[in-house]
């Protein structure tokens, strides 16, 4: 295993963090001042074009994609590297180098299980960054980490399917640019249950489609929207099925598989930053005589979350190298690994820093309480830590039993 940046890993790792410094960090207060001016949480800042038009003339565009055709075509250990980087401000670098959930795994269903007409209509103007999309597969009324409990209905009436059902957490459908849905619900309840799900592309404005509201994380309502969505006899043409009827538990595990590796890498850059930030601060401020940084529990802090972060980061970077070399579902451990390692580092490392911070660390001067709210969430967005566990425990045991057999 060889987990160092190639060449090319280089290459667009200098041009990356150029772009960050250069563009990206600068741009950080005018965001925040185009959103407070405008007085509306899902604004869509001017600032987020202008830096999207500067990623794409610096080809720093798609870097997600694996295929040639739509981006660079990085392996995943290639992205893991430029991933990171893009953690430490995740509110804008993500989007301008258009590579930011939910967009990448529904750019990802398409290229896999799109129809040309899908492509056509959908897939390049999302690879072109002129439109946003969203992913409505959790719903209230079920325990949705188990996507076999999926309610919602799609019922076949001649050439059109009918969908009735409710979805939250449908992140992005608040989006200024969100024009398109993929929803995921049950065509056959009486289908073995991993076969019961399909999944289908409905354009947004689709009469009875109604955003509900835009659900709050820890009090902040993120610009992209995490809304919730009622599904009221919506009409869709039968072309708008994703591969095939029964197809929607498969298609789901494979666009997950990715972006959980994504929000990882993700993690791991934000914890980067939070571990400066808290150095910084630490050196800023004197308590008693001395500076804070010399106090041993703070140097202690400091200590551990370089460890914890460089942990992290290998597993990440195994994970992302497996995925290349053996496939998603030989890395099934390691991806639900990570999924639930990166976050709870993260959140340690975040934590510290705004305990360093002081009053300051809780408020909106600073990034900390975002991030903080920001991994909190991911313990649960694509599946909780203890679906990620049961994961890996299940494959332990089944491990130890051949093992045994043998």
């Amino acid at each position: 295993m060889d987990f160092a940046p190639d060449e090319r890993t280089r290459e667009y790792q200098g041009r990356l963090q150029a772009f960050m410094d250069d563009h990206v960090y600068p741009a950080e207060p005018v965001y925040r001042q185009q959103m407070q001016e405008s007085g509306n949480p899902n604004h869509h800042p001017a600032v987020l074009e202008e830096l999207k038009a500067t990623a794409r003339e610096q080809g720093l565009w798609n870097l997600f994609h694996p295929h040639p055709e739509w981006g660079p075509g990085l392996t995943n250990l290639q992205y893991a590297h430029l991933a990171e980087i893009t953690g430490r401000s995740p509110e804008l670098a993500p989007e301008a180098l258009n590579c930011n959930a939910p967009d990448t795994g529904n750019m990802e269903v398409l290229t896999l299980f799109g129809t040309d007409e899908h492509k056509e209509t959908w897939l390049k103007p999302l690879l072109a960054g002129e439109i946003a999309s969203a992913f409505a597969m959790t719903e209230p009324a079920v325990a949705s980490s188990d996507a076999t409990n999926i309610e919602m209905r799609m019922v076949r009436d001649g050439d059109e399917y009918v969908l009735n059902g409710r979805k939250w957490w449908t992140s992005n459908a608040l989006h200024q640019n969100c024009k398109v849905l993929i929803v995921m619900g049950k065509t056959d309840p009486d289908a073995a249950p991993h076969r019961q799900q399909s999944m289908m592309v409905v354009p947004l404005d689709t009469p009875g489609i109604t955003v509900l509201r835009g659900l709050p994380v820890f009090g902040y309502q993120d610009r992209e929207g995490h809304a919730e969505v009622l599904f009221e006899d919506v009409r869709v043409p039968t072309s708008a099925l994703l591969a095939g009827e029964g197809d929607g538990f498969a298609i789901s595990q494979a666009r997950l598989g990715p972006g959980r590796i994504h929000h990882c890498m993700r993690s791991i850059g934000m914890a980067e930053r939070a571990l400066d930030l808290m150095i910084d601060r630490a050196e800023s401020r004197t308590t008693f005589g001395q500076p804070v940084s010399q106090r041993s529990n703070v140097q202690d802090w400091i200590a551990e979350a370089r460890i914890e972060i460089e942990m992290v980061r290998l597993l990440v970077l195994k994970t992302a190298w497996m995925m290349d070399t053996v496939g998603n579902r030989e890395a099934r451990t390691e991806i639900a690994a990570i999924k639930v390692a990166a976050p709870e580092m993260a959140l340690k490392v975040i934590d510290r820093a705004i305990q360093v911070h002081g009053g300051g660390g809780v408020s909106n001067d600073f990034p900390l309480a975002s991030f903080y709210a920001h991994q909190r969430t991911l313990r649960l967005a694509d599946g909780p830590d203890e679906v990620h566990k049961r994961v890996v425990a299940l494959r332990e045991l089944r491990r130890r039993a051949t093992e045994r057999d043998a």
